[in-house]
């Protein structure tokens, strides 16, 4: 079931995501080195959390929660450009030790419901392309995202340069 964010979901919700952005941060680890890691999240254990956090707090309308057997399992956040008619996928998960399918497609199909019901034209969700995300952008395919394009983000310690 997905239903709107109760305050009484927060500290869960954050649990779940601090926890489920744990491989990802453990694969960032490797692709940075320590040096760089830690200083581009130096605080990988929260951070996580602490957006949900703030987005909770500050846009509870925006966030959607996933409910199974009266467990929470899942959420999704989410914003909405109105001059632009788009819908945007923000951060979403579900419990990694929850064990049970098709979660994320039911939390797509329910704010892809709401995009739509909202008059929007568009829906966009980013991610990674690195491993650690493989299994988002399955996701994502999996509920009918087909238009994408690719980036990637450099980096370069400054004091390996001469001059």
């Amino acid at each position: 079931m997905i239903r709107a964010l109760e305050t009484k979901d927060i500290p869960l919700l954050i649990d779940i995501g601090n926890r489920a952005w744990k491989p990802i941060y453990d694969k960032y680890r490797k692709i940075y080195g320590e040096e760089l890691f830690l200083f581009l999240n130096p605080n990988f254990k929260t951070s996580k959390g602490d957006e949900i956090y703030h987005k909770c707090e500050n846009e509870p309308e925006e966030v959607l929660v996933c409910e199974e057997e009266n467990r929470i399992v899942g959420f999704i956040t989410f914003g909405v450009d109105k001059a632009r008619q788009i819908g945007i996928i923000n951060n979403n998960a579900v419990d990694p030790e929850c064990g049970l399918k098709g979660l994320g497609q039911q939390m797509y199909k329910a704010i892809l419901s709401l995009f739509r019901k909202k008059g929007l034209k568009y829906v966009k969700v980013s991610t990674g392309l690195d491993e650690a995300h493989t299994p988002a952008r399955r996701a994502y395919e999996r509920a009918g995202f087909n238009i994408s394009r690719s980036e990637i983000t450099y980096y370069m310690k400054l004091s390996q340069i001469a001059g």
